[in-house]
């Protein structure tokens, strides 16, 4: 698969799931540094936003969309997920008031970048997730899946609400 950055092709690793497909599972760190799973947020909805890195604008703009979004819904779970460190994805929820979306990082496992399709192999991003949003049903079963086909792109946010 391939998406761009800034008109500039990069190339992706991995498949990126479909809707109707059961989401793989994943080992991410959250932000006090323990290992978690998706059988974490069992039996809730999850949006799963996946983005490069909080430190850009395109990633903090979505994020902070999400937050305030999925805050109001039930039994919904907003995940991020980006290469950045626990540490910095917590300044910036805390700076931002991002208090219901849980970070969680790829920085001890980059099986969730091949596993999902989004490690980007090659250009200056090079190691980091592309754009995408999985929203996921209570069993874990794909229910919207958008690979964002331009990084500096911001994701269709209705679509992936009206999912849930």
């Amino acid at each position: 698969m391939q998406i761009t950055l800034k008109s500039n092709p990069i190339n992706l690793n991995g498949e990126f799931p479909s809707v109707g497909q059961q989401a793989p599972d994943f080992t991410l760190t959250t932000s006090s540094l323990s290992d978690v799973s998706l059988s974490e947020y069992a039996g809730k909805k999850k949006v799963i936003s996946i983005i490069p890195s909080l430190d850009t604008p395109v990633c903090a703009t979505s994020t902070q969309k999400f937050n305030q979004e999925v805050a109001n819904k039930d039994n919904v779970q907003l995940l991020v997920v980006s290469g950045d460190l626990p540490f910095a994805a917590s300044r910036f929820c805390e700076a931002n008031s991002v208090g219901s979306a849980v970070t969680l990082s790829t920085m001890r496992n980059q099986d969730f970048a091949k596993n999902y399709g989004v490690l980007m192999a090659d250009g200056p991003l090079a190691g980091l997730t592309a754009r995408a949003v999985i929203v996921l049903d209570e069993e874990n079963t794909v229910v919207h899946a958008e690979l964002v086909p331009e990084i500096a792109q911001e994701p269709d946010y209705e679509a992936a609400l009206a999912a849930l």
